[in-house]
């Protein structure tokens, strides 16, 4: 059974730092591609960041202020969030796939306000 379970969000200022952590069972981490997802009431749900066994990729509006990465030892992924601003305020969703089937964690709130 495949889980995801995110942490670390919470509420931080504009131009402040956070780090969520999504912590994988049931797939062969090394290999599979994780995804961070997030969505707001006002937005769709938006593609943030991707990381696999080759390479990553950052959607424009976080580029060079997130950065993606893994530790396989831990079977966890994390997103480093930079320079913080209102519009990044989300909830955000670990995903990935096994199979053909779609998995995705129960999600973290951050909210970037004064």
């Amino acid at each position: 059974q495949v889980q995801l379970v995110e942490s670390g969000g919470g509420l931080v200022q504009p131009g402040g730092s956070l780090r969520l952590s999504c912590a994988a069972s049931g797939i062969i981490f090394t290999f599979n591609r994780i995804d961070w997802y997030r969505q707001s009431p006002e937005k769709e749900r938006e593609l943030v960041a991707t990381i696999s066994i080759v390479d990553t990729n950052y959607a424009d509006s976080v580029k060079g202020r997130f950065t993606i990465s893994r530790d396989n030892a831990k079977n966890t992924v994390y997103l480093q969030m930079n320079s913080l601003k209102p519009e990044d305020t989300a909830v955000y969703y670990c995903h990935s796939t096994k199979f053909g089937a779609d998995y995705w964690g129960q999600g973290t709130q951050v909210t970037v306000s004064s």
